[in-house]
């Protein structure tokens, strides 16, 4: 059995540099890139930003989470990139652990929440992104402000370091120190 670790946040967080980063220290180890997902729906797909896009977005989240469930239960580390709000992890739990990963006991959460303006400034400079609407990066930097609170501290780091490697080997840190682990409620 292995870990799995959700890297969270809003548009520009950084979630994606770190994820790369953390999988690369590792000796084996599967990185699965949330956003991919979305693109297995091809027609009728709502942009997942919106409200509407609700059902759609439960829906390929909960697929994604059953697949790096299902890779963290067969024995390889996974680090899950996305954008997974303090809303979804129920959900997000609940198909990871369909496929055999224990939680809790396997499964890792870290928010990353630098300020909007960091985000803000962070999707504007993408190249090669799918995503640059403001508009959306700050009403889901909003949702993820209000939604944090739910959380325990230990798992959101609010105003990270600038320098995704500091953010990496912080949340390094945490997650080996088990300071990210999912618990029992």
């Amino acid at each position: 059995m292995a870990d799995l670790l959700v890297v969270s946040g809003p548009p520009g967080a950084g979630k994606s540099t770190v994820a790369s980063l953390l999988v690369e220290g590792l000796d084996v180890g599967a990185l699965v890139p949330g956003d991919a997902f979305f693109a297995f729906w091809k027609r009728g797909a709502v942009a997942p930003w919106l409200p509407e896009a609700a059902e759609q977005n439960t829906a390929v989240i909960t697929a994604a989470a059953a697949a790096a469930g299902a890779l963290a239960a067969g024995g390889c580390p996974v680090v899950y990139d996305g954008v997974v709000g303090p809303w979804f992890l129920p959900a997000f739990a609940g198909a990871a652990s369909g496929q055999g990963l224990r939680v809790p006991g396997e499964l890792h959460v870290v928010v990353l929440l630098p300020d909007l303006e960091r985000t803000s400034r962070q999707v504007a400079a993408r190249t090669g992104h799918g995503f640059t609407d403001q508009v959306a990066t700050t009403r889901m930097h909003e949702d993820f402000s209000a939604a944090v609170g739910g959380l325990p501290d230990r798992q959101v780091l609010r105003d990270p370091p600038e320098g995704v490697a500091a953010v990496a080997a912080l949340v390094r840190q945490r997650w080996l120190a088990g300071d990210l682990l999912v618990r029992g409620r």
